[in-house]
């Protein structure tokens, strides 16, 4: 049996609406947002980051690429990445709240032998410190041992090209 692909990109800004696009071209891949006017626009080849190649959006969407808002249709995929903002607070500290609430949300869905890979800007360590023992916690499963986690660091300097 051949491992396939199934995979959602959690958050889609200016890393994951680029990054579903090009997935979509290659496997099956829910890009979900938990803003259900954001899909409403994306479903409508509308994007304010201004970063998505429309054209390209155009050719995958409802084909290999499905937008979605509910939490439900996470369901079944094996490979999530997560791609939220991860904002400064005042006192110049990153506010994990973002990377936390896509942490339990992931966790929910969940199963043995899935993968996240967390691709949102965050300092060394958090990946494995702070993020897999949400997902731990949430799904009930172990790391390295019923799923794996991995971290790729965001490249993307938004608004330019």
């Amino acid at each position: 049996m051949t491992f396939q692909p199934k995979i959602a990109v959690i958050g889609l800004g200016y890393v994951g609406l680029p990054l579903s696009i090009e997935f979509a071209k290659f496997f099956d891949v829910l890009g979900y947002d938990k803003n259900p006017v954001r899909v409403l626009e994306l479903k409508k080849l509308k994007d304010k980051t201004d970063e998505a190649n429309i054209k390209e959006l155009k050719v995958v969407l409802n084909e290999k690429l499905k937008l979605s808002s509910s939490e439900s249709d996470l369901k079944g995929y094996n490979i999530y990445i997560i791609t939220v903002p991860t904002p400064i607070n005042d006192d110049k500290t990153p506010d994990l709240s973002y990377l936390q609430a896509a942490s339990i949300l992931v966790g929910k869905h969940l199963s043995k032998d899935n993968i996240v890979i967390y691709e949102s800007t965050v300092y060394p360590g958090c990946t494995e410190e702070y993020c897999v023992p949400i997902l731990e916690k949430t799904s009930r499963l172990k790391f390295n041992s019923d799923f794996y986690c991995g971290y790729s660091p965001e490249r993307i300097n938004p608004g330019d090209k």
